[in-house]
C-alpha cells in the first residue's frame, strides 16, 4: 500500500476545526456543576446517610420516644409501683388515684412524683432504642420481600421478639428503679430507714450486687418479666399498626398527629390489660429479697398461689387503675415522639413507618 494512498484516506477522516461544534461551558451560578470540579461528598452528608439508615433511624427515635414518653406519666409509673407491691397489712396508698398522689404531693412534694424517674429514663433510652431497632430488624428478617409488609401474627412475633432483646439488656436498671420508687415511700416497715440518707442509682445496684446474690440478685424476676413483656410488646406493636392504618384518612399515606396519638393509647390499652398479671409477679419478685416488706416468694406459681390466697384475684390485678391511666399518654407520647424523630432522622429516606 502506497503512502500516498494512506495520506489520502487520514485526509479524509481529518475534520477541520472550524466546523468542530462548540461547548460552551455555564457559569457556577446558572447551577451547571461543571465537568472538571464534581461535588463533593461531605463529611455530614455521610453521617446523614448513615443515620437514616432504618435500623440505626428505629434505635435513635426509639430513645427519645421512651425519655419522653416516660416523664410524662412519672407519679402514675410510680404510683402503680406502690400500688403493686402492697399485700395483706400494707395499706399506706389504699385509696383512691388521685388521692394517693395528693398524699404524695404532700409527703414528698415534685420529687416524690419524679422518684425514680431518672433512673427511669436511664433504663428506658436505651430499653426503648433496643425494642423499636430490633423490631426494625426482625421485621426485616420476617418478610417475605424487601420491603414487603407484615401480617399481625408476624408483627406479634417481630414485637414479641423485640420486647425480649430490649429487656434482657436493660433489666438491672429495671429492678433498680423499682426500689428507689419505694425507698422514699410511707410505708411502715421502711420507717426505721426514713432517718437515713438514700442510696442512688449506683449504691443500689452495688449493694444488691454484695448483699443479694450477685448477678443473678440483679436479675431475679426477669422470668416473669419476659413472660409479660414479649406478649406486651408484641401486641402493642400489632395493634399499633392496625391502628394507625385504621386512624388514616383515604387517599393520605399517615394519620395526623391526633390519629398517631389514639392509636398509640389504644396499642397502649389493649397490650397492657392482656398482660398486666406479669407487671404484678415482675414487681413483686424485684423486691422479693429487699428487707422489711416480706416476700418470700419460692417460683412464680408460688407467687400466684399466695397472690390469688391472700389478695384475691384482684391483687394480681391491683394497680391497674392508675396504669390504665398513665397508658394512654404514655403510649400516645411514645408513638408520636418516635414518629417525628424518625421522620426528622430519615427525612425524605423514609418509605415506611416503622
Amino acid at each position: 500500500m502506497s503512502s500516498r494512498g494512506s495520506a489520502e484516506r487520514s485526509e479524509d477522516r481529518t475534520v477541520p476545526i472550524s466546523k468542530m461544534p462548540a461547548f460552551k461551558a455555564l457559569p457556577a451560578e446558572q447551577g451547571n456543576p461543571g465537568t472538571l470540579t464534581p461535588p463533593g461528598d461531605s463529611g455530614l452528608e455521610r453521617f446523614k446517610e448513615i443515620v437514616a439508615q432504618p435500623v440505626l433511624a428505629s434505635f435513635i427515635a426509639g430513645g427519645v420516644a421512651g425519655a419522653v414518653s416516660r416523664t410524662v406519666v412519672s407519679p402514675l409509673e410510680r404510683l402503680k409501683i406502690l400500688f403493686q407491691i402492697q399485700s395483706v397489712g400494707r395499706n399506706e396508698y389504699k385509696m383512691s388515684v388521685h388521692k394517693a398522689l395528693a398524699k404524695m404531693w404532700r409527703e414528698e412534694g415534685w420529687r416524690g412524683f419524679m422518684a425514680g424517674n431518672g433512673t427511669n429514663c436511664i433504663r428506658i433510652v436505651p430499653y426503648s432504642a433496643v425494642q423499636f431497632s430490633s423490631y426494625n430488624l426482625y421485621k426485616r428478617i420476617f418478610e417475605d420481600s424487601p420491603g414487603a409488609g407484615l401480617g399481625p401474627y408476624k408483627r406479634l412475633i417481630c414485637g414479641g421478639l423485640a420486647g425480649i432483646t430490649s429487656v434482657t439488656f436493660t433489666y438491672p436498671l429495671d429492678i433498680v428503679r423499682t426500689r428507689l420508687s419505694i425507698q422514699s415511700a410511707s410505708f411502715e416497715a421502711l420507717k426505721e430507714k426514713s432517718s437515713q440518707k438514700l442510696p442512688g442509682m449506683w449504691g443500689i445496684l452495688i449493694a444488691m450486687y454484695k448483699n443479694e446474690g450477685g448477678l443473678k440478685a440483679l436479675y431475679r424476676g426477669i422470668i416473669p418479666t419476659v413472660a409479660g413483656v414479649a406478649p406486651y410488646v408484641g401486641l402493642n406493636f400489632m395493634v399499633y399498626e392496625s391502628m394507625r392504618t385504621y386512624f388514616t384518612p383515604e387517599g393520605a399515606k399517615d394519620p395526623t398527629a391526633i390519629g398517631k396519638l389514639a392509636a398509640g393509647a389504644v396499642s397502649g390499652a389493649v397490650a397492657q390489660t392482656c398482660t398486666y398479671p406479669f407487671d404484678v409477679l415482675r414487681r413483686r419478685f424485684q423486691i422479693n429479697t429487699m428487707s422489711g416488706m416480706g416476700y418470700q416468694y419460692s417460683s412464680i406459681g408460688d407467687a400466684v398461689r399466695m397472690i390469688v390466697k391472700t389478695e384475691g384475684m384482684k391483687g394480681m390485678y391491683k394497680g391497674i387503675v392508675p396504669n390504665l391511666l398513665k397508658v394512654a399518654p404514655s403510649m400516645a407520647s411514645s408513638w408520636l415522639s418516635f414518629e417525628i424523630t424518625r421522620d426528622f432522622v430519615m427525612g425524605k429516606r423514609r418509605t415506611d413507618h416503622l
